[in-house]
């Protein structure tokens, strides 16, 4: 277990000193300022991602007498039906532009739930007829994901000492 959470650690720096060495390079901050586009993409889906955190905060806040996580589990419901709406709005649909995809798809749903995204991502398999591919998806997504809460766990304790 140490040997993992040394990896992880490694990667995650590795990932972060080459964010820095991008930004200092002015290489990123180019790309962000000089194309219009860019810039408005980011800010829909700022905007978004700040009412979908918002809209989950205020359903965290609805009382609940049971232990079992009802309000993450109808959230993840709703973001996935969300997602799946707007995706289908946006294939069937010329009327709706690409900022308000971002808005709704990236930002409003990522701030709500990432598990929408998952849920999209793991239907567009099982549409493709991509059966193992799905099922493996699923699989390790949720094992993964549930060992990865679990090395986070074992590493703030780490950290904390």
């Amino acid at each position: 277990m140490s040997f993992l959470i040394k990896y992880v650690f490694c990667v995650v720096k590795s990932v972060m000193l080459r964010y820095i060495q991008l930004t200092m390079s002015g290489d990123f901050l180019d790309i962000f300022f000089e194309k219009k586009e860019v810039c408005m993409n980011f800010l829909f889906v700022a905007l978004g991602g700040a009412l979908g955190a918002v809209l989950r905060y205020a359903i965290s806040l609805i009382p609940v007498k049971t232990g079992f996580p009802v309000l993450t589990l109808v959230t993840n419901i709703l973001g996935a039906v969300l997602i799946g709406f707007i995706v289908g709005l946006a294939d069937n649909r010329e009327g709706i532009s690409g900022n308000t995809v971002l808005f709704w798809k990236t930002g409003v749903c990522g701030g709500f739930t990432t598990f929408s995204t998952f849920s999209l991502e793991a239907v567009n398999l099982f549409e493709k007829k991509q059966y193992g591919a799905g099922g493996v998806y699923v699989a390790l997504s949720l094992a993964c994901c549930i060992f990865g809460v679990i090395c986070g766990k074992k590493l703030a304790t780490l950290v904390r000492g």
